[in-house]
């Protein structure tokens, strides 16, 4: 169970929580009420997911967010060529008559359905919550009950619809005080491993600036 503590806001007269407060989720959504939030904030109205194809012709999840009942934010997730046993778990349906078992319907389902009823509801600018919703819903170390693919989609396109409620562009909506300081950046130039047809063992060979 997390832990909460803060303000609270239940029908609508704002009590102080005592800290350290154990809710689930779904009650902590239900109580919520940051201070000045209900002022500041849009709520999330509704998740959609779907099946889309990726870049290498793969099935992955598609997440459209809903704010007011208007799309405010969609997001798709990416697919690792190589992804090892302690990554999070990607899921698939395994049904072989599928896309090779590939299928992501399952997925989806966890989108429009368990996540959407702890998601519903919450303050779409309230990234850090919405995440950890999922992760106390999922309950596993490695998201193998609702998978990594429907998590991400669905916080990603939250994130989208977050950026969207404050007109700013989404960089700017992550990087805050932040947001005018480059990245330095790290480029491919040469695969390997699971990623080529070769017997170089190091997966990526990367340059960066410096200095």
């Amino acid at each position: 169970m997390r832990h909460y503590s803060g303000n609270i806001c239940l029908k609508n007269k704002r009590i102080k929580s005592t800290p350290r407060t154990q809710i689930s989720p779904v009650e902590f959504k239900e109580r919520l009420c940051l201070e000045g939030m209900r002022d500041m904030s849009e709520f999330i109205s509704g998740l959609d997911a779907r099946m889309v194809l990726d870049s290498r012709g793969n099935p992955t999840v598609e997440v459209d967010c809903y704010v007011d009942g208007r799309l405010a934010g969609r997001a798709m997730v990416p697919s690792g060529a190589s992804t090892g046993q302690h990554e999070a778990l990607e899921m698939r349906d395994g049904d072989q008559s599928k896309w090779l078992g590939k299928g992501v319907d399952t997925a989806a389902d966890n989108v429009r359905q368990s996540i959407s009823e702890v998601l519903v509801g919450m303050p779409v600018d309230q990234q850090r919550l919405i995440d950890e919703a999922m992760i106390e819903l999922d309950g596993t170390q490695n998201k193998s009950n609702l998978g990594a693919n429907a998590m991400l989609g669905a916080s990603l396109a939250c994130l989208h619809a977050g950026a969207a409620s404050h007109e700013l562009p989404l960089w700017k909506y992550i990087g805050g005080v932040a947001g005018g300081q480059m990245p330095v950046p790290m480029l491919n130039i040469l695969n390997g491993g699971a990623h080529a047809a070769s017997n170089v063992d190091v997966q990526e060979f990367m340059v960066m600036p410096h200095g």
